[in-house]
C-alpha cells in the first residue's frame, strides 16, 4: 500500500536576536507580543489544517482498493527468537508421472524468509525444468503469503550433462527488479530448488548423487544477479533455506464437499512435535480459534520429516495454522504457516 504523502509542517522563523539595551516606544513591548500572538494563533490553524489534511490522506489511503501489498524487498529484522538454521538437509522431489510442474517461491515466517513449493498444471510444450521456472518467473503463487522477486524473461533454456549438472540460461532482464543481499541469495535459492524439482520429477537426474545448477545470462558466466550474488560456479540446495514447517495439503484456498480434511506437510521441530490450530474466517479476517491439537513428525526430533491429521470441521471458511511451539516461549509460534480452506456444505 502506498504510504502517505510528505507534509511539510510550517514552522515559525526564529525572530532575529535584539539588543536588550535598545530603547523602545511605549507600548511597544505590549504591541510585538499581540502580534506575535496573532502570528502564533494564524501558524497553529495552518498546521491543525494540514494535520486534518494528512489524517483524510491516510484514512483514503486505507479504503482505497489498491490490489495486493507490495513484497518487502529486505531481510526482516532478527530477533532472539528463530526458527532458522532447523533444517540440515534438502532431499529431492520423487519422480512423479503426472503432469505438474513444481515451483518454489519465498515466504515469510517469524524473523526470516523461507522457500516454499507448490504445483502448477504443465500447459505448454517447454521441456519440465523450463516449463517450471517460466512459472516461477512469469506468474503468481497461490498462496498470498508467498512471493517473487524475479521478472519474466525473454529468453530461457535449461540442459543437462551426463555428470547431473543442470545449466541454466537465462536473459539478463529477469534480474530487474532491487533487493537486498538476503533475499537475493534466496531468490537465487529459489531457482537452484525449483530446476532441480523439476528435473527430479520428471526422471531426468539420477537423484542419488549430488545435482548442481549452473546459470549463465545471456549465455556468460559470472553474472551478478540481483546486484548481489555471483554466479560463477555450479550451485546445491542450501538447506538452510527449506522452510521448517510447511503445509503441502491442503493447498491454499481449496474446497472439500467430502470429510475428513486430511492435512499432510514436513517439518522440522526440535521437540518432534508440532502444534496446529483451525479458526474460523470472517470475511478476511479471522476470527475466533475453533479447534487445535498437536502432531508428530515422523521422523522424530530435530529431523526433517512429514507429518498428518485429519480434522472434520462442520461446514465453513477457516485458516488452519500448524506451528512450532517452543516450551522455552510459551505462546511463540515459530515457524508457523497457514492455509485457507472452504467446507462446503
Amino acid at each position: 500500500m502506498a504510504g502517505p504523502l510528505d507534509q511539510e509542517k510550517r514552522v515559525p522563523r526564529p525572530m532575529p536576536a535584539t539588543n536588550s539595551a535598545s530603547t523602545r516606544r511605549p507600548g511597544a513591548a505590549s504591541g510585538a507580543c499581540s502580534r506575535k500572538g496573532r502570528t502564533l494563533a494564524r501558524l497553529l490553524l495552518v498546521d491543525k489544517i494540514a494535520i486534518a489534511g494528512l489524517s483524510a490522506a491516510l484514512v483514503l489511503a486505507g479504503c482505497t482498493a489498491l490490489g495486493p501489498k507490495e513484497p518487502d524487498a529486505s531481510m526482516p529484522a532478527t530477533d532472539a527468537t528463530s526458527s532458522s538454521a532447523l533444517v540440515t538437509s534438502a532431499p529431492l522431489e520423487t519422480a512423479m508421472s503426472s503432469q505438474t510442474l513444481p515451483v518454489y517461491w519465498l515466504g515469510r515466517s517469524n524473523d526470516d524468509v523461507f522457500l516454499y513449493r507448490e504445483f502448477f498444471p504443465a500447459q505448454t510444450a517447454d521441456e519440465p525444468i523450463v516449463a517450471a521456472l517460466r512459472n516461477m518467473m512469469g506468474s503468481k503463487p497461490d498462496d498470498p503469503d508467498y512471493f517473487s522477486f524475479w521478472n519474466s524473461p525473454t529468453r530461457l533454456g535449461a540442459s543437462i550433462s551426463a555428470k547431473n549438472v543442470i545449466t541454466v540460461d537465462v536473459s539478463a532482464d529477469a534480474f530487474g527488479q532491487k533487493v537486498d543481499a538476503g533475499i537475493a541469495e534466496r531468490s537465487v535459492a529459489q531457482l537452484v530448488y525449483t530446476a532441480t524439482a523439476a528435473a527430479a520429477m520428471a526422471g531426468l537426474v539420477d537423484t542419488a548423487t549430488s545435482i548442481q545448477v549452473s546459470v549463465l545470462v545471456d549465455g556468460h558466466t559470472g553474472y551478478n544477479a540481483f546486484g548481489h550474488v555471483p554466479l560463477d560456479k555450479p550451485m546445491t540446495r542450501n538447506p538452510a533455506y527449506v522452510a521448517p514447517v510447511w503445509i503441502i495439503d491442503p493447498s491454499e484456498g481449496s474446497v472439500y464437499n467430502s470429510l475428513p480434511l486430511k492435512v499432510h506437510g514436513q517439518a522440522v521441530s526440535p521437540t518432534g512435535t508440532l502444534a496446529w490450530s483451525l479458526a474460523t474466517m470472517e470475511g478476511s479476517r479471522v476470527g475466533e480459534q475453533y479447534l487445535d491439537g498437536t502432531a508428530t513428525i515422523a521422523d522424530g526430533p530435530g529431523q526433517l520429516g512429514t507429518f498428518a491429521f485429519n480434522l472434520v470441521p462442520p461446514p465453513g471458511r477457516y485458516q488452519l495454522s500448524v506451528y512450532i511451539s517452543d516450551p522455552s516461549t510459551p505462546g511463540q509460534r515459530l515457524g508457523v504457516d497457514t492455509k485457507t480452506v472452504n467446507i462446503a456444505k
